[in-house]
């Protein structure tokens, strides 16, 4: 995908305005020295992870964060899509879906066995996208968190 770009320490204030824009969106209550804290990291080039912008990227109109990590059950290295975001007014043209089957294509190509995510048992819109980009729900499991 040519409009998918690894986002770098220069593309913190473009992203951090749409990282705030998404968790507005899903009423997570974080704040801007959150948003900032979070991706600056992966921005200076984390293992655990990294960010994506989607379009053009001097404007971009999304972003996609992935992080690592490690399964004995898939057999090695995992990854997690830990958020993806369009802009609402450009939404439903196939851009998220372009993103997410370029990254599922780099990261297979770098031995990764597994992409998961979550999504909101009630976002069934979200679920049909996810479905269509060749996410299946794992009906044993359920994810839990616990807060550290």
């Amino acid at each position: 995908m040519k409009s998918l770009h690894l986002a770098r320490t220069e593309d913190m204030a473009k992203l951090v305005a749409m990282v705030a824009a998404f968790h507005d969106e899903m009423g997570f209550g974080t704040d801007p020295a959150h948003h900032e804290a979070a991706v600056a990291p992966l921005l200076a080039g984390s293992p655990y992870g990294a960010v994506w912008l989607i379009g053009p990227r001097l404007s971009p109109v999304g972003y996609l964060v992935i992080t690592f990590g490690w399964s004995v059950e898939f057999g090695g290295m995992d990854a997690f899509v830990d958020e993806i975001y369009v802009r609402p007014a450009v939404r439903r043209r196939g851009m998220g879906a372009e993103a997410l089957n370029a990254i599922a294509a780099r990261l297979k190509d770098s031995e990764v066995r597994a992409l998961h995510l979550e999504v909101d048992r009630d976002n069934t819109g979200a679920q049909d996208f996810y479905r269509r980009a060749r996410f299946a729900l794992r009906d044993r499991y359920m994810l839990m968190t616990r807060l550290l």
